[in-house]
């Protein structure tokens, strides 16, 4: 008898625990994954802007043939203005992969050192960083620093940074995450330091390195640095859900790019074209080929599919750091790369 009690205990909190499971079941991410999957990309990008997001923007270029341009929501929510494929977007860590090219091309140039330490560069930092004598180049810019990630400080969204300086203070005299070179911990602080080092050592903006380096041989006209240079009503809009306010006035330091001149570079970055001789050696010792970004009001992602020779950017502007949009941008992408493989299969 007490056995058949028991056994009717266990049957009841399993049943339970399986509805209670059931309950948080993240249901629009499996919906999204489970419909059938469109004949076309655009109708994928409908179907995306479906799942609440505002605008989409998708650019498609395969080897030997046109590239293909797509969009679909809006632009500009406030003025009803639809979603434009050749928009401006803010494309967040994105930015990391410049900033890696230039940094290979100035070592390969010896302007700058791997293996030199976050001392030797910035003795300021002395005290303030643990480590610093032991950080190399190389691991800053490989994630294996264990600088403490700046964003990851509680009050960065509470009390933004109104300044670089005060970005960087939340990243201060802290204990490291690791020991450097001993694990991998992606950090914003990592490429803030670095981009301060390529000003520090060519003794002007690095934006303009890029800009002569990196931009103007890919003939990229699209690709700035800041807001300043570009006319805003070109820039997408950015919203966070709940939140009716544009976000795309926002300072973020980091580039703004059409998915166009992004996939122009993705691809001269995979195939080489991007460096001059030995240069490319030294990129593929440090760092990574696609990238995603992510900021307030931005989702990017930058790959280049080598089995079909095709290169996929996919922009939206809707976040929310408390639901599920990043998962449902990551498996509308998956979906678009599988109708491109489909139609170039068949």
């Amino acid at each position: 008898m007490a056995k058949k009690k028991a056994k009717r205990i266990f049957q009841i909190v399993l049943l339970t625990s399986t509805a209670i499971s059931l309950f948080y079941v993240p249901w629009i991410l499996v919906w999204a994954w489970l419909l059938p999957l469109p004949n076309t990309v655009q109708e994928q990008l409908d179907e995306g802007i479906g799942h609440g997001f505002d605008g989409m923007i998708v650019y498609v270029d395969q080897a030997s043939k046109p590239p293909e341009f797509y969009a679909s929501g809006w632009h500009d929510r406030k003025n009803k203005i639809p979603a434009d494929p050749k928009a401006l977007f803010k494309i967040a860590s994105i930015t990391k992969l410049y900033i890696a090219v230039a940094t290979a091309k100035l070592v390969k140039e010896e302007r700058l050192s791997l293996d030199k330490t976050l001392a030797d560069y910035f003795p300021e930092l002395v005290g303030r960083i643990e480590n610093t004598e032991k950080i190399t180049l190389r691991m800053m810019v490989q994630h294996r620093s264990g600088i403490p990630n700046f964003v990851d400080h509680p009050n960065y969204w509470t009390n933004p940074p109104k300044s670089k300086q005060e970005t960087l203070d939340y990243a201060l005299d802290l204990p490291a995450d690791f020991e450097p070179g001993e694990d991998y911990g992606y950090s914003n602080t990592n490429y803030m330091l670095i981009e301060d080092l390529l000003d520090k050592v060519l003794g002007y903006s690095r934006h303009q390195y890029i800009k002569e380096e990196i931009l103007m041989p890919l003939q990229l006209k699209n690709t700035f640095a800041s807001l300043d240079d570009v006319n805003i009503d070109d820039v997408m809009s950015g919203y966070y859900v709940g939140v009716e306010d544009d976000l795309k006035t926002e300072f973020t330091g980091l580039m703004i790019a059409t998915a166009e001149d992004v996939g122009i570079f993705l691809r001269a970055l995979n195939d080489g074209s991007v460096f001059n001789e030995g240069e490319q050696e030294i990129y593929s010792s440090i760092y990574v080929y696609k990238h995603t970004g992510l900021l307030v009001g931005y989702q990017s992602i930058a790959e280049y599919h080598k089995e079909i020779d095709t290169v996929v950017i996919q922009f939206n502007n809707t976040t929310n750091f408390d639901g599920y949009d990043w998962n449902l941008a990551e498996i509308i992408y998956s979906r678009i790369v599988k109708i491109v493989r489909s139609k170039k299969s068949s």
